[in-house]
């Protein structure tokens, strides 16, 4: 069995789906295990680092890769089977964004509420007991809150040459952010080029079904995928199913 191990640097993150050259070429079969960072690159790391200071906008929702599989072509369909998702880190934060996520006022949802302040909240990992420690920011409350580590960005390039910023979701995958991407899942994307170029990133610790408030509880992951290629089958939009046990 093939395993290939891949750890990027920082400047070899990719934030589009497309227009980015293969950062492994591997076989049909293998086994990648792949670090991936969170939504905010590692910058946001305190309640102090406000997203809007320590980011560069476009430069959020980073994937590690493209890879490049060998004699996938258009028509086919890459089958990623998700073995495993681990926190990679003891921490991880969520943000709320003035005018972005469901809960406040945005450029195309007017609301009667004010918009949300900035504010960032860092989370203990104790990957052992299982749980997501949430300190409030005003107050001492705290609350344990079970992990259940998934991905809420898997995707291929898109067709016709087309790159696409790593946070839209669209029939090549993307930002999908469904609870479901998690360890045990496989997902089915349609190979739109040669290689297809799949990337994965925005490891979630846990989140709900889809980010109202602009953001998950988001934490960096060590993830290990296998690689089928489905020849001659098309995937025309993304699908998912859980592995029978």
């Amino acid at each position: 069995m093939n395993v290939v191990s891949y750890r990027p640097e920082l400047s070899e993150l990719s934030y589009t789906f497309g227009g980015r050259p293969a950062v492994r070429r591997i076989q049909p079969g293998t086994i990648v295990e792949m670090y991936t960072e969170d939504c905010f690159a590692g910058r946001v790391r305190s309640v102090d680092d406000l997203p809007s200071r320590v980011c560069d906008f476009p430069y959020l929702n980073p994937v590690t890769g493209p890879f490049h599989v060998e004699g996938a072509e258009p028509g086919d369909t890459l089958a990623l089977h998700f073995v495993s998702i681990e926190p990679a880190r003891d921490w991880a934060v969520s943000a709320t964004f003035p005018h972005f996520g469901a809960l406040t006022p945005t450029h195309t949802t007017a609301m009667l509420a004010p918009t949300l302040p900035e504010v960032v909240w860092r989370y203990d990992i104790d990957a052992e007991a299982g749980v997501a420690r949430y300190h409030a920011r005003n107050g001492d409350f705290t609350v344990e809150l079970p992990l259940e580590p998934m991905h809420g960005t898997v995707g291929v390039a898109p067709a016709a040459s087309e790159t696409r910023m790593t946070i839209t979701p669209d029939t090549h995958g993307g930002n999908m952010d469904t609870p479901e991407l998690r360890a045990g899942v496989t997902v089915y994307l349609n190979v739109n080029v040669e290689g297809g170029l799949f990337g994965v990133g925005d490891g979630h610790a846990r989140q709900g079904h889809g980010e109202v408030c602009g953001t998950a509880v988001e934490a960096a992951m060590n993830t290990v995928v296998a690689v089928e290629l489905i020849k001659g089958v098309a995937t025309p939009w993304p699908a998912w199913r859980t592995t029978p046990t």
